[in-house]
């Protein structure tokens, strides 16, 4: 491993807590909604920890820091947290942020894991400090399109924003499709009004649009855009990235925002565990918990099954990725290698295509499974 460019946070002999650093979109531009329910699972999980008499006595103590979707934010944050002797850094959702993060993290020599980022590419080289839990972006999305196949379609549009995350999602629909038949029409939503979406819908004959864009705008203006027009009555369209997951989409958008099927990582059926964590996030969040608020709860037991059995020394803590063995909520945790992945990666959680259901909005109806 390499030498970090700062000392390692050493374990401290006052009983003091043992800090862990949460990267959390709490305001806008970031997804707020998504934020609020990483940071559900994250202190839950930590107040069970704490619960059942801490890390060798010692309290856990998470050390929240709001990323608001900007990288350079996150990049000052993680330089903050390290200065502050945190044993490990946790969390972030925003993919182009948690790269940031990552990127910092594996320069400075302070564990991160990853709750729920995708990209393929979270670090540019492969790294010793970084695990993740969210399964890569290539996998994930390689199960949607193989939905999309099933479901008869063949001729994919894709209205996307300008972006690494988004970019990177296209190109793995467009692998996946092409040798089987499928072809992916790309809208540039920078040239596009959502009104005119429509019309090259019709031009391309595609029988699904894909929205790649951002939340609340461009997507909502869009799905009212396609729902309105009579000559793309017939289209599918979908939402790869997971916007219709939080009940502020179905708030935005009512029964317009149904039967746009989505990704999410969760099991059909919740372990024993899984369900008693789904009712304390419940009663948390004042509303059902997203897979992400999942992904939050499953960061921290691991982070404290690590601390526990290694201590607080952040070059043991990335030492330990490969020994880990940690029964989640969605499944045993296991970190290895995975071709195409720079960081330690959970291959795989659970992957649903979901969505919600026309006739009762508020219901998610299981679609397929990977």
């Amino acid at each position: 491993m390499d030498t970090p460019l700062s000392l390692p946070g050493e374990e401290r002999a006052d009983g003091s807590s043992i800090q862990i650093g949460a990267l959390v979109p709490l305001t806008r531009p970031g997804w707020v909604e998504a934020g609020r329910h990483l940071l559900a699972g994250l202190e839950l999980a930590a107040r069970e920890v704490n619960d059942a008499g801490g890390i060798a006595g010692r309290p856990l103590e998470l050390v929240v820091r709001d990323t608001a979707a900007d990288p350079e934010r996150a990049a000052a944050a993680v330089d903050e947290l390290a200065r502050l002797g945190v044993a490990a850094l946790a969390g972030e959702y925003h993919s182009v942020v948690a790269r940031a993060a990552a990127a910092r993290a594996d320069a400075l020599g302070l564990p991160f894991l990853c709750s729920s980022a995708v990209l393929d590419a979270l670090t540019e080289q492969p790294t010793e400090w970084v695990a993740r839990l969210a399964p890569a972006q290539s996998h994930g999305w390689r199960i949607y399109a193989s939905f999309l196949l099933d479901a008869g379609h063949r001729r994919i549009a894709v209205a996307a924003d300008p972006s690494v995350y988004w970019a990177s999602g296209a190109r793995v629909l467009r692998d996946y499709l092409a040798p089987r038949g499928g072809s992916v029409i790309e809208l540039d939503m920078r040239a596009l009004a959502p009104s005119a979406v429509c019309d090259e819908l019709v031009d391309h004959r595609a029988t699904a649009l894909l929205l790649l864009v951002g939340y609340p705008e461009p997507a909502v203006s869009l799905v009212k855009s396609v729902r309105r027009d009579r000559r793309v009555a017939g289209i599918m369209m979908g939402a790869p990235a997971g916007q219709p997951e939080f009940a502020e989409w179905a708030t935005s958008l009512g029964g317009d925002g149904a039967a746009i099927p989505f990704l999410r990582y969760l099991p059909e059926r919740l372990s024993p565990l899984g369900a008693r964590v789904e009712t304390a996030l419940r009663e948390r969040l004042a509303e059902a918990p997203s897979f992400v608020a999942f992904e939050g709860y499953d960061t921290v037991a691991v982070l404290a099954d690590v601390l526990r059995s290694h201590g607080a020394d952040r070059a043991r803590v990335a030492g330990s990725w490969a020994r880990v063995a940690v029964e989640g909520t969605r499944g045993q945790i296991r970190f290895s290698r995975t071709p195409g992945v720079n960081v330690w990666q959970w291959a795989w959680p659970p992957v649903q295509v979901v969505d919600r259901d026309p006739a009762e909005p508020g219901r998610l109806r299981i679609l397929h499974a990977g």
